[in-house]
């Protein structure tokens, strides 16, 4: 069973890591049918759920290879890239800072059913408020982003240290309202992504450390190939459904999950 709940928890992982939906609304809720570990006192739970971001952040890497890799092609494409990098560098500096103050205050107090609920619903009325608003766009293309807008993008993605409040959706919310069209909003949020959750991956295998067990190393192994699997087509999905869509859907998803989440609060205390 640990290795048929690993790769059922990393589909669920890689599916919506980058979808605007709340991966740890979806994992409170998958998490207590298929646990990974019988000791309450077990670090490889969280860890597991942690370090299969790692091939998640891979599958944005590969699928947005020929954007970000700064050293081909022209003069003038390699400077926008190696540009691109570092607005990224200064969007994730909130992150870091306000995480590293913050960050076992919020596991301890808010990592709860609860709050997550509430913020599925308020991000899901937020998501569609803002589509229904038609915002002007000043940013077509996530190269338009300057080091002041992907500022103020990297303190909109330190809403999601709230629990449930989907670092996905801060991100493409807070692009929005700057000004960023729903596709560089995205791009933005997935190339946020690649640092802030490779650093937050290393964070935790640094504090909860890597002494596992046979087993638990291969359902790691087998978590992490499918997380990397469902990342990719759940990031491939999202860049061809906003072609010709908005976010409204996923904001009545996020409300629908926030109720269930809320049911299933009030079920079990």
């Amino acid at each position: 069973m640990l290795y048929i709940n690993a790769v059922l928890l990393a589909i669920v992982e890689g599916i919506t890591e980058f979808l605007p939906v709340s991966s740890t609304g979806h994992l409170i809720l998958v998490q207590s049918w298929l646990p990974l570990s019988s000791d309450p006192d077990s670090k490889f739970p969280f860890a597991f759920m942690v370090i299969i971001q790692l091939p998640a952040i891979m599958a944005v890497v590969t699928y947005f290879w020929k954007t970000l890799w700064p050293f081909v092609g022209e003069p003038e494409r390699r400077a926008k890239t190696i540009i691109l990098w570092f607005t990224i560098a200064a969007a994730v500096v909130p992150a870091v800072v306000l995480g590293l103050l913050f960050e076992d205050t919020i596991e301890e107090y808010l990592s709860n059913a609860l709050p997550v609920a509430i913020a599925l619903v308020v991000g899901g009325v937020l998501l569609i408020v803002l589509e229904r608003r038609h915002l002007p766009v000043r940013f077509a293309s996530v190269h338009d982003i300057g080091f002041y807008t992907a500022i103020a993008i990297g303190f909109f993605q330190c809403l999601a240290m709230f629990p449930g409040t989907s670092r996905s959706a801060a991100t493409i919310i807070g692009a929005m309202l700057l000004g960023a069209s729903r596709a560089a909003a995205a791009e933005f949020s997935f190339f946020l992504a690649i640092p802030t959750m490779l650093g937050a991956t290393l964070l935790t295998i640094f504090k909860s450390g890597v002494s596992f067990t046979a087993p638990e190393w291969a359902a790691l192994a087998l978590g992490s190939a499918v997380s990397f699997l469902t990342a990719y087509g759940a990031v491939a999905f999202l860049m061809r459904y906003i072609r010709q869509h908005d976010f409204q859907a996923f904001g009545y998803y996020r409300i629908v999950l926030g109720g269930i989440v809320l049911l299933w609060f009030y079920a079990f205390h």
